[in-house]
């Protein structure tokens, strides 16, 4: 029973994560230490079941893809997401510098975690971290797409948007963002909830179409990577989480903001800067001036003392 509310709890906090442009469901999949297990699982689901349902019954294919844990996590996913969209935004938008240092520490302290489990540190993986980081900073300074409602486009930003829930330090709300299709995809999901038969109900089939496929796909590049190469792929997704800092960082200097479902002005792109320059900002929308430097220093600290905990329990289990 603990290790089933453990794995729930696992998933939730995945699913909490893939609310928030900048923070990485495969993140936190790493930092709970189910990273593999997961890819694995999710590789199980091929042609090859039809044979198994053959020889052994549906049990034989439940057991193939590891169904216990697929279940569990994904119900915890689930209900994290949910929290994540009434909840957790909610929060972002009252007490953004708060919480976004909450996840700044979680993202710092889970860097040497996973960069330690290279067994060997050569010019190739030194070059895939510093690409790794290149390429998510990249991300995080770009500039927002316009989007559309348009059924192809949905399952494409489906496609990608699982894509980059894969890999930790990509945030999948972060690149429909970018592709200016979170403002459309979000809504959409937060009214399905509400009322499944409604208007919206075709996009969020579309786009969870799109996932599906992408998440099968990808997921096997992984897998085979982490099969052939465990070393550079661990070097790489270290250089991920080292550049997704950027997007997480707490002062933020807000430089456009966007009207969210409920007609409110939320975030739509800012740029790190000092928390001495952030106090010094003449006017910042929606984060206000006051850095809040001693309570989200001690938020960052207790994020690093829970992954470091984490960490420990993990070892010891």
């Amino acid at each position: 029973m603990k290790e089933t509310i453990r794995l729930i709890l696992k998933g939730a906090s995945m699913g909490v994560a893939e609310v928030i442009p900048g923070v990485s469901g495969g993140t936190l999949a790493f930092i709970t230490g189910i990273y593999e297990k997961l890819l694995n699982a999710i590789n199980a689901i091929n042609i090859s079941l039809i044979d198994v349902f053959k020889n052994e019954g549906f049990k034989g294919v439940w057991a193939k893809v590891d169904g216990d844990f697929l279940m569990k996590l994904l119900f915890g996913m689930a209900l994290g997401f949910i929290v994540g969209l009434k909840i957790i935004v909610g929060l972002l938008e009252s007490h953004p510098i708060h919480i976004w240092s909450f996840f700044f520490g979680l993202i710092i302290a889970s860097i040497p975690l996973i960069a330690r489990q290279v067994k060997s540190w050569g010019v190739l993986e030194i070059f895939f971290s510093i690409l790794g980081f290149a390429l998510v900073y990249w991300i995080t300074i770009a500039s927002p797409s316009t989007g559309s409602s348009n059924l192809a486009v949905v399952f494409l930003s489906g496609i990608l948007g699982v894509s980059a829930l894969m890999l930790p330090g990509l945030s999948g709300s972060f690149v429909l963002l970018l592709m200016g299709m979170y403002t459309i995809i979000m809504p959409a999901i937060e009214n399905f909830l509400e009322n499944p038969l409604g208007p919206e109900a075709l996009i969020v089939i579309v786009f969870g179409a799109g996932m599906l496929i992408g998440l099968l796909t990808f997921s096997r590049l992984l897998g085979f990577t982490f099969d052939r190469y465990p070393n550079k792929t661990l070097a790489l997704l270290s250089g991920f989480l080292l550049g997704s800092l950027n997007k997480v960082w707490p002062w933020q200097h807000v430089t456009s903001t966007r009207m969210n479902s409920k007609g409110e002005e939320v975030v739509m792109f800012s740029e790190s800067v000092l928390p001495s320059t952030f106090s010094n900002l003449p006017e910042n929308p929606l984060y206000g001036t006051d850095s809040h430097l001693f309570a989200c220093v001690l938020l960052m600290v207790l994020a690093i003392l829970l992954i470091l905990t984490l960490d420990r329990f993990s070892s010891n289990s």
